[in-house]
């Protein structure tokens, strides 16, 4: 039976993140399969936590069990479900407008809401929600403008990441998108459901009924994974196989004026380090 390494000893719940951590791009990190096994075999829960809101939670089962990791729909949160979960709490069955791809559509309509797309119903609309938009047009930001300056819409975001981690390379994230509809409207989003914020690692910890002292994230972005890990007071590991390299890592240390929540509890080159 593999042993975890001292720091990790007393954990019940591993929150990994995905593109970065688990795979990059369409490949799996070599070791991860093993690791994610035999965390499983020690009785340790391991949910995935993606600011990702393109894509379903089915999706992202679909994904993992194509790599061969054994996995269910409630192993998955990502920026869109706790989305829909915190909105549904502001009001039940609301009408939204999103900037956004199928997976934050469906995880909405999976909670009652109706999503608006006839610019005429502007007047109804409760919520503008943004989040990736690979679509992102002119006409979306002039109707998520006219629902915010002109409705009674309350604006939130999914996440509000600069960049989106390719196998070619890095991408626009969904942060372009919200400033832009920031930029049009003098509006800040009401809250980003996304890490960095700690919401979605609190609504983990609940649902799993763990402790923060029992868990673990596992990330490799710095001012997303890490601080919001800090923020909710759980252990945060930093992983060497994504977007963070070490030398990040020793540079922010030294620097006196860095923010604590972007410094990781450990750093590792691979997840395979866990194990002794």
């Amino acid at each position: 039976m593999p042993k975890l390494i001292q720091e990790l000893d007393n954990i019940k719940l591993a929150i990994f993140d995905l593109d970065g951590v688990i795979y990059r791009g369409n490949s799996l990190i070599k070791g991860v399969k093993q690791v994610v096994k035999d965390l499983k075999d020690l009785s340790i829960k391991v949910v995935y936590n993606s600011n990702n809101s393109t894509a379903t939670r089915r999706n992202y089962v679909d994904r993992l069990e194509g790599f061969d990791i054994e996995c269910s729909i409630e192993d998955f949160y990502t920026s869109a479900s706790i989305a829909s979960v915190e909105l549904t709490k502001l009001k039940s069955n609301s009408k939204i407008y999103i900037i956004g791809e199928t997976g934050l559509q469906k995880e909405l309509e999976a909670r009652g809401h109706e999503i608006i797309t006839e610019e005429s119903r502007y007047l109804e609309v409760d919520f503008v929600v943004v989040g990736l938009d690979r679509n992102f047009t002119y006409q979306k930001l002039a109707v998520a403008q006219r629902c915010l300056l002109q409705g009674k819409a309350k604006f939130y975001a999914t996440n509000a990441d600069a960049t989106l981690p390719a196998s070619t390379g890095l991408l626009p994230g969904a942060g372009v998108m919200v400033n832009a509809v920031q930029t049009c409207t003098n509006i800040n989003p009401e809250k980003v459901f996304g890490k960095p914020n700690p919401e979605g690692i609190e609504t983990i910890l609940r649902e799993q009924n763990v402790a923060k002292e029992q868990a673990v994230i596992f990330g490799d972005r710095l001012d997303t994974d890490i601080v919001a890990g800090n923020r909710a007071n759980i252990f945060t590991v930093m992983i060497l196989t994504g977007v963070t390299t070490e030398e990040m890592v020793i540079n922010l240390k030294g620097d006196s004026k860095a923010n604590s929540n972007l410094i990781p509890g450990l750093i590792l080159n691979s997840l395979k380090e866990i194990f002794i």
